[in-house]
């Protein structure tokens, strides 16, 4: 593929409060797939505005490719409000993603935080067509609300097939929520002293992937086993 393809939008899905799903394909179909590794981060571009980056929320062999764009300013703000048949451009792939061949045997734990769900469900999707090759599989996610949880009409089928999943919610004044509350990083004290040989995947803002590897230091994690996409 070159560094730069057109890409249009085949499908459009509100997923959380001021956050959509897009689904993506090649323009040219003579083009050769968009290659990349899971948790990678695709960098997009719309007339007159800078690139942003998105992760990608698809696996790398889901027949689209999908994002997660939340409402904020720039290049997010314009696609957001984009349809069906409308353009953007692919203008490369950044962040080294997850080697998750490496983690064969090894209990998984996501840890995702907002729209880190992206890296996180393309991770997940890409580790559940390959199910019998790994360990356990928690996932631990955190909003800020209710409302601010993406897939919701997925999580249920990951629990389906196997993975401990794990909502705790920042916020919750004012909504029906009768789960954990706190930050993300609080529910690892619960699951982790079960899991035999643990690897930690976390996704999210600096900030929080940087309390969420202190605790798993305290914890025990060696460095290598906490893994970042970027």
């Amino acid at each position: 593929m070159e560094s730069h393809s057109s890409l249009v939008i085949t499908d459009v899905r509100d997923q959380a409060r001021v956050t959509r799903s897009f689904d993506l394909r090649l323009e040219d179909p003579s083009d050769s797939r968009v290659e990349f590794i899971p948790g990678q981060v695709a960098v997009l571009r719309v007339q007159g505005e800078e690139p942003a980056y998105f992760a990608f929320a698809s696996a790398p062999d889901d027949p689209e490719l999908e994002v997660l764009v939340k409402q904020k300013a720039g290049a997010s703000n314009v696609i957001y409000d984009m349809k069906v048949g409308d353009r953007v451009e692919l203008t490369g792939i950044t962040g080294h993603g997850f080697p998750l061949d490496k983690q064969k045997q090894r209990d998984l734990v996501f840890v995702a935080m907002g729209t880190g769900v992206a890296p996180l469900r393309s991770a997940l999707r890409h580790v559940l067509r390959r199910k019998n090759e790994f360990g356990r599989l928690v996932v631990l996610y955190g909003a800020r609300t209710p409302d601010d949880f993406c897939y919701r009409d997925e999580t249920e089928s990951w629990e389906d097939a196997g993975v401990e999943l794990r909502q705790v919610v920042s916020r919750p004044d004012g909504h029906d929520w009768s789960g954990p509350t706190g930050y993300v990083q609080s529910l690892l004290d619960h699951v982790l002293p079960d899991l035999k040989s643990p690897v930690a995947l976390i996704c999210g803002s600096q900030e929080m992937i940087a309390q969420t590897r202190e605790r798993l230091v305290k914890m025990g994690f060696k460095p290598e086993e906490i893994l970042t996409n970027y």
